[in-house]
């Protein structure tokens, strides 16, 4: 589906970077009590660094002020785009330009929202968090703070249900969790948002995709790198299977429900950094 492969040797020795990121941090991750010495520790004190008011530490006020992106600030909210060419179901970009774009379902714990966003916009890059319509409606203020920060945001459904076999038995309800979810987006933010993603995971039936259309969105957001951070152990866990398979153009799915894809982001970021690539938003990616 398009771009120049790169040679085999190249990979394997990015591979091999990774694992060897990956091990220096498991060596820290033992002396810290593994997961649960990031979900105790590095999170909350990560977050209170940065001012993203999880660990108590900065004033609330700091929330709205985030570190400025070096790819200039978001113009204002964004609505959905067709990109002629490109299939209804987007996996990927164009594997011939050094930028990838990471994505994450916007649901759980708010302050790791904060804490991920914070740490994100430290390292200058930007992000697509698809949303569930039932987070937004418990934390509201989240629309903005993400878009505020250079972000996009786009619709992950009203309540998280299996959209696809939602639609199998009732289309009307399928067709609902999306609609209340893009209809809460536009009154939070003015736009339905950028992209659609289904829940709960990042593939479309048929139904599915005629029913995002329905609603105003021409494509459906996948991804080509899968994290299973939900599944992960530790960060280097994480590290492993998102390095291990980034390429040109790459679309990653990530989760900010998890104190591991937290803990995991400025090393992410650094070897994102490292290979020349470029986190950018979704639009930004296929624009």
């Amino acid at each position: 589906m398009g771009g120049r492969e790169r040679p085999v040797h190249r990979r394997d020795a990015l591979g091999a970077g990774a694992v060897l990121l990956a091990s220096a941090l498991a060596a820290g991750c033992a002396r810290g009590g593994g997961e649960e010495g990031v979900r105790g520790g590095a999170v909350r004190e990560g977050a209170a660094r940065e001012g993203d008011g999880a660990g108590g530490g900065a004033p609330a006020s700091s929330l709205s002020s985030p570190a400025p992106s070096p790819y200039g600030a978001a113009a204002g909210p964004a609505g959905p785009r067709r990109f002629p060419g490109w299939p209804g179901v987007i996996t990927h970009g164009p594997r011939d330009r050094p930028r990838i774009a990471l994505t994450f379902e916007g649901r759980g714990d708010p302050g790791l929202a904060r804490a991920a966003l914070a740490r994100i916009e430290r390292a200058g890059a930007r992000v697509t968090v698809l949303a569930v319509g039932s987070w937004l409606e418990a934390h509201p203020e989240l629309a903005r703070r993400i878009l505020d920060g250079g972000h996009e945001i786009g619709n992950h459904t009203e309540h998280h249900r299996d959209l696809a076999a939602l639609a199998e038995r009732d289309e009307h309800s399928a067709y609902e969790e999306i609609a209340a979810c893009a209809r809460r987006l536009r009154r939070l933010t003015g736009s339905i948002g950028t992209w659609f993603r289904p829940s709960p995971g990042p593939g479309a039936t048929a139904p599915v995709r005629r029913l995002a259309l329905r609603a105003g969105y021409p494509h459906v957001l996948g991804y080509d790198v899968e994290s299973r951070d939900h599944a992960a152990t530790g960060v280097p866990a994480v590290l492993r299977k998102v390095t291990g398979e980034l390429r040109h153009g790459s679309v990653v799915g990530l989760s900010l429900t998890r104190p591991v894809t937290v803990a995991a982001l400025p090393l992410l970021l650094t070897e994102i950094d490292r290979r020349g690539l470029r986190a950018v938003t979704a639009t930004e990616l296929l624009s």
